[in-house]
């Protein structure tokens, strides 16, 4: 099962993803991963992204395709995969399916979590997080019992990149660029589309059955 992750911040992809691991035994491509890897290693395409990644640049699709591309050619993603964060737009869309379609393996499934906006923006802004020992809390969904941290005791806080300006402003730029992959797939006859709020393994059991029904 070759398969594309798509979803706004905040939807639930990477505790689905996580899932999906676990029963189909196939890798999560994560460009940022990669990344790292390519970049720790020294690989010549790792020294490319380097010298964007040290200018505080965006690393061009060409290298992340070609990244992407050596990442594909392991014996782990034989099986199939799942990629996550991967492609954010559909220039790079149309680049990984030239890549896809010369090695004879196209992608079999784009699957969208769908959450509505107010309740991405909840649980996005509602998040809270132990000074102390990290544990992360939503004051909507998971509230400590008596407003500190219910492991240690310590003082929760609001991180910088949870506050709603900055959500409102990661949601924006995944409707800009991103949300149009909702469009390329459906074309494309690929896009299926589950909806992600409600318990996680419901949601889980409904992408599990879009999968098997396609082998």
């Amino acid at each position: 099962m070759r398969l594309v992750l798509l979803g706004a911040p905040g939807a639930g992809k990477g505790t689905q993803a996580k899932k999906l691991i676990e029963k189909y035994s196939i890798p999560q491509i994560s460009t940022g991963d990669i990344l790292r890897k390519a970049v720790a290693d020294g690989t010549p395409l790792g020294k490319e992204a380097k010298s964007y990644m040290d200018k505080g640049e965006l690393v061009p699709d060409s290298v992340v395709i070609g990244l992407v591309k050596d990442r594909l050619a392991q014996n782990d993603c034989k099986k199939g995969y799942i990629l996550d964060g991967f492609p954010r737009n559909t220039s790079q869309a149309l680049e990984l399916d030239k890549v896809l379609s010369g090695i004879n393996a196209p992608l079999d499934l784009a699957l969208s979590v769908d959450v509505d906006r107010e309740d991405l923006l909840r649980r996005l802004t509602g998040r809270r997080t132990c000074k102390g020992c990290g544990q992360m809390y939503n004051i909507y969904f998971s509230t400590p019992m008596k407003g500190k941290c219910d492991k240690c005791g310590g003082e929760l806080y609001q991180r910088d990149d949870d506050k709603e300006e900055t959500i409102k402003n990661r949601l924006n730029i995944y409707d800009a660029q991103t949300a149009p992959l909702i469009k390329y797939y459906s074309e494309k006859g690929i896009l299926k589309s589950i909806d992600g709020s409600g318990n996680i393994d419901d949601i889980f059991n409904s992408i599990c059955s879009i999968i098997n029904s396609l082998k």
